[in-house]
């Protein structure tokens, strides 16, 4: 396993990170979840994932099982607030009232005494941005978090809530975005941006949920027991993808994969590695061997050659718009 700077930060996390958005506590049984785990500690993983609202906060408690006799000091867990947690008007958002208590709860779930960061999971356009920072910065100041992040947030946003952060002198580190072959819309403007203000990415779906495994076939259904196929977890996702222009586009990067020695889901990952603004790479896994194959992408090294060529089979299907970088208008 490689390290990198989680931004200018000095916090070193693992090259990839392992994630649990949906599967534990919903996907897969506690036993599935465990292994999936072990196998991500053995393997090198340090890093750590998970939100409050993934599968109604059940996923930090089966985190939190799965890493309960692990050393706290030789981990990096990482959680989320924003989405709902529960039935009242401030069970959601990014208020003060519900980020003090959503820390709390996670950190009750997770079985820890902190996280090292805590991630705003979305823009909240209905409290005011300083209100959110001053929240965070008193959720550091109270040793419940080590560093603040956040996700899916526009650069004009990640400027703005810096300049609090320093102000506050709270270090905001991490902003979590989707990325892959297929989704660059955080190439424009985003990276830019967070390059210049020490910010890093951990960028989630860099297998395009799957797609860039190679095992969605062109002309096809979806095979059985694939997110595609399952409503619950994350098929409404994936659905833009399974056209057979990208799926035909997909199988023609398999030879380019294994002119790298990689499979296509090692080359996905490697892909997105290749971004100097990319902290970690966050995979999810229901099964052991694929956490195996999925972190034998750390430390590859593409060639110019190689990432052209896969540019010019991708860009015809490859999102780039920035403008597709989205937080809810209204509260969930």
């Amino acid at each position: 396993m490689e390290f990198r700077h989680l931004g200018r930060s000095g916090l070193m996390v693992s090259e990839i990170s392992y994630g649990n958005w949906i599967t534990h506590g919903s996907q897969v049984e506690e036993e599935a979840a465990v292994s999936c785990v072990r196998a991500a500690l053995d393997s090198g993983v340090t890093t750590f994932d998970t939100a409050d609202v993934y599968a109604g906060t059940r996923a930090e408690e089966v985190l939190g099982r799965a890493l309960a006799n692990e050393r706290r000091e030789g981990l990096e867990i990482f959680t989320k607030v924003f989405f709902p947690t529960g039935p009242g008007r401030n069970d959601r958002g990014l208020s003060r009232k519900h980020i003090m208590e959503s820390i709390d709860g996670s950190l009750r779930r997770l079985g820890t005494d902190y996280v090292d960061l805590y991630q705003a999971h979305r823009y909240d356009y209905h409290t005011p941005l300083e209100e959110t920072m001053t929240a965070f910065a008193d959720v550091v100041r109270a040793g419940k978090a080590h560093y603040i992040g956040v996700s899916e947030w526009k650069a004009s946003q990640l400027r703005e809530a810096h300049e609090l952060a320093r102000e506050l002198r709270i270090p905001l580190v991490s902003n979590q975005p989707q990325y892959s072959m297929l989704w660059r819309v955080i190439e424009a403007e985003v990276v830019p941006t967070s390059t210049e203000l020490g910010i890093g990415q951990i960028v989630f779906s860099p297998m395009a949920q799957g797609v860039l495994t190679g095992k969605y076939l062109p002309g096809q259904p979806p095979p059985a027991g694939s997110r595609a196929t399952d409503e619950k977890s994350g098929a409404g996702f994936i659905a833009r993808l399974l056209t057979d222009d990208v799926l035909t586009r997909v199988q023609r990067l398999k030879p380019l994969a294994e002119q790298a020695g990689l499979s296509l889901g090692q080359l996905a990952i490697a892909w997105v590695l290749q971004n100097p603004n990319v902290s970690s790479a966050i995979i999810g896994a229901s099964r052991p061997e694929q956490v195996r194959d999925n972190v034998k992408a750390a430390g590859v090294k593409l060639d110019a050659e190689l990432i052209k060529a896969i540019d010019e089979i991708t860009d015809p299907v490859t999102e780039r718009d920035p403008a597709r970088t989205e937080s809810p208008a209204e509260r969930p």
